[in-house]
């Protein structure tokens, strides 16, 4: 399939103001312009209902013009995700979206079973997943699993039990898929500069790092590289502390050692780009990046349009790695915009992190809410609008040949 992916919604770049300096790139999802119940006019303003009465549309082939949802489905080791968008111009408007931590990959590492429990909270997810998008009318549908599926034993029969109990029909994609979506998802918020740059993506069961070269509607994927370590691979498979902060200290040299000996490889592949680099460029995506931007900028809650799209100093990424790594998982469940969810799992997060900033030593990182449903919605779109095109192009050909 050739992506030809519609850049996004172009913004002005600003800072934070009253938090902790950092740039934020000038890309951006486009919002909605009201909200969406059942596609009505709201009634809020005049304009609103201006923008409802003339809905953009996807010129079809035989000249009928049609309002179109397209929807991404990403089931990870730990979370349950999915968007569903319409095209708006060169960009798409998300008209709903769900999000779930599910803990698929929970004891995964230790058995190399999908456990019966994590199987009925992903399956509780999907449920509503479905349900969305029955009530959405959505007319591609792309959903896929991940590391969880692709290492468990059971995993295609659980994929088969989902699309029996939910019609979703899952597809376990190949770690190299996973890396090229999420870069075809997240890769316009990288910085402006000449040379490679590395995008990675964090997840639960595996990291993707990629080695791009900037240019065009697409980078061009010059090496990549997936290792079975993610915030809860690593997590079940280095013991936990002994309570006190020397065994904290330990378990985080234990988890960067794992980390550092699979990103070996790589680092040595991906040496002479760094060093004939004008400028070293790094973007993130994931929970872990996303949370400690959170963190960086001292927010009392998670919050999307602060953290998407912003440049962060590595050098604040490391300090926060370092002191989360350092205190207890009770102290961390403290801190704002990391609670119970992400107490357990951040540290493995930091540990990753914390290689990759070694093997990529960027003065600073970009931080993208954004990846694989993002780059799956692009890759929709643009196939769907070229099938369009080649079947408009078949009927004018029949109507010349009558």
């Amino acid at each position: 399939m050739a992506d030809r992916p519609p850049p996004d919604l172009t913004r002005g770049a600003g800072t934070q103001r009253g938090k902790p300096s950092g740039k934020v790139a000038d890309f951006r999802y486009k919002r909605p312009s009201q909200p969406d119940h059942n596609d009505t006019a709201s009634a809020a303003s005049p304009s609103a209902r201006a923008r409802a009465a003339h809905p953009h549309r996807i010129h079809a082939g035989n000249g009928r013009t049609r309002r179109q949802a397209y929807a991404a489905l990403d089931l990870g080791t730990n979370n349950c995700r999915l968007l569903i968008a319409r095209p708006s111009g060169e960009n798409f408007t998300v008209i709903d979206a769900f999000s779930r931590v599910v803990r698929l990959g929970e004891d995964l590492a230790a058995t190399g079973r999908l456990s019966d429990e994590a199987m009925e909270r992903a399956l509780a997810a999907l449920h509503i997943c479905a349900e969305k998008l029955r009530r959405r009318n959505v007319h591609l549908a792309r959903s896929v699993a991940t590391e969880a599926c692709r290492r468990a034993s059971n995993g295609a029969d659980f994929i088969a039990r989902v699309r029996e109990e939910t019609g979703i029909v899952l597809d376990i994609i190949s770690a190299q898929e996973e890396a090229r979506l999420a870069v075809l998802g997240c890769h316009i918020l990288l910085e402006s500069g000449i040379g490679p740059a590395v995008i990675f993506d964090i997840g639960g069961g595996s990291t993707e790092l990629v080695l791009i070269e900037p240019g065009g509607p697409v980078p061009r994927i010059l090496d990549w590289l997936s290792v079975p370590w993610g915030v809860v691979s690593l997590t079940d498979s280095v013991p936990p502390p002994d309570g006190t902060q020397q065994g904290r200290e330990r378990r985080y040299a234990e988890m960067r050692r794992l980390v550092d000996e699979s990103f070996a490889p790589f680092a040595e592949r991906v040496r002479p780009a760094m060093e004939e680099a004008d400028t070293i460029r790094l973007l993130g995506t994931s929970g872990t990046v996303t949370t400690l931007a959170s963190l960086h900028l001292e927010l009392p809650q998670y919050d999307r349009q602060a953290v998407d799209g912003l440049i962060v100093p590595s050098d604040s990424m490391r300090g926060i790695c370092r002191r989360l790594s350092t205190i207890s998982e009770a102290e961390r469940r403290t801190v704002p915009c990391i609670g119970d969810d992400r107490a357990n799992l951040v540290v493995a997060g930091c540990a990753i992190l914390e290689s990759i900033m070694d093997l990529w030593p960027a003065p600073q990182l970009g931080v993208a809410d954004r990846g694989i449903r993002e780059g799956i919605l692009r890759s929709l779109i643009a196939a769907d609008a070229q099938g369009e095109e080649g079947r408009a192009m078949l009927a004018r050909q029949r109507e010349q040949s009558l």
